[in-house]
């Protein structure tokens, strides 16, 4: 009786613990523009932001590898140039000498100096001649030394140039080598993150914010930039064509996937979208009643309702919605909404900012 008890107890407590379970409401999907990226999303963001930023540092000292290595063998020619010169210079002291040779033989007849003595009016004279033929030997002979030594430095000199241009060569190739890489793994990530942002744009619904360690700016809160730090600009703001339905709206920056895009000043987040034409896009609240819009992006780094600062990282630029390439797309606008654009260029310009 007393085991029989106990199992019924026991029965009796399970019944309990699975009516609470199923009494619990289930987890909510989350809301778009809201919460925080998964782990995942976080890391391939970061990834690509720390790839970015390498590739850009490769970038740099391969370029400047590349200058190092165009002076030291612009040197290398300038030595072989004296070189040259002084080869050239030598050889006209061999011809003086050895037309002075000549010249003696032909007045002397290769008599030695003790038949000239015999033979000469005066010992003076003689010697006078003598003198002077030493002397010009001599000063050839200098000459030809000097300029022998002259040689060798410009010799030592052009090989240690050559061998420094050769160095710089070498560890240029590494570097190029390194970038190539660094460009390839950055393109890779890219494509995923890309891929992770199509996948969100078709669902219609943001992941939420990834996180990124922001970078100093230095920025205060009335300063403004340009909402990517290197760019070529692409479609400007009132061009026509066939992409769009009237005229374009905004200014294009050509970048590549997962560029880091930045607010071009103080606001706040008053819109995080990932549907529609614009793809994943976010508008921006500043002072003075204007807006900025940021759109096509593959990453999202600020929630809805946020207060950004200048410079701030917001999102990684892509090529999502309705993008031929990679780019950023901003506008500057009187209100949230899109018809409402004005001149992104000259409204940049009026806040010391050119592009």
């Amino acid at each position: 009786m007393r085991s029989f008890r106990r199992h019924r107890l026991l029965v009796s407590v399970l019944l309990c613990a699975l009516t609470v379970l199923a009494a619990r409401p289930t987890a909510a999907p989350e809301e778009s523009g809201s919460g925080t990226g998964s782990g995942a999303d976080t890391s391939l963001s970061a990834e690509v932001a720390r790839l970015y930023e390498e590739a850009a540092v490769a970038t740099r000292q391969y370029e400047a590898g590349r200058e190092e290595a165009e002076k030291q063998r612009s040197e290398a020619q300038r030595a072989e140039a004296l070189l040259d010169a002084q080869r050239r210079h030598i050889a006209a002291l061999h011809e003086d000498l050895g037309r002075i040779a000549r010249a003696q033989y032909r007045t002397s007849g290769g008599l030695p100096v003790a038949a000239h003595m015999i033979l000469a009016d005066s010992p003076e004279g003689l010697m006078r001649g003598q003198h002077a033929f030493s002397q010009a030997h001599l000063a050839v002979n200098n000459a030809i030394t000097k300029n022998q030594r002259a040689e060798a430095r410009l010799a030592a000199d052009e090989a240690r140039a050559a061998d420094q241009w050769q160095a710089l060569e070498r560890r240029n190739t590494q570097l190029a080598a390194l970038k190539a890489d660094i460009e390839q793994t950055l393109e890779a990530a890219s494509s995923r993150l890309q891929g992770e942002a199509d996948a969100a744009v078709a669902a219609g619904a943001c992941r939420g914010a990834v996180r990124l360690d922001q970078p100093e700016t230095g920025l205060s809160d009335g300063e403004w930039v340009a909402p990517v730090e290197t760019y070529e600009l692409s479609a400007s703001y009132g061009s026509g064509g066939a992409r769009w339905s009237s005229r374009h709206t905004g200014q294009d920056f050509a970048v590549p996937i997962g560029t880091p895009v930045r607010a071009v000043g103080a606001g706040r987040v008053v819109k995080v979208s990932c549907g529609g034409p614009f793809g994943m896009e976010i508008v921006l609240k500043h002072a003075g009643g204007y807006y900025t819009q940021y759109a096509h992006l593959a990453s999202l780094t600020v929630d809805q309702g946020e207060h950004v600062s200048p410079g701030q990282w917001i999102g990684q630029s892509g090529t999502t919605g309705n993008s031929t390439g990679p780019h950023l797309h901003f506008e500057a606008r009187v209100t949230p909404e899109t018809g409402s654009a004005v001149n992104p260029v000259s409204w940049l310009a009026a806040r010391g900012v050119s592009l």
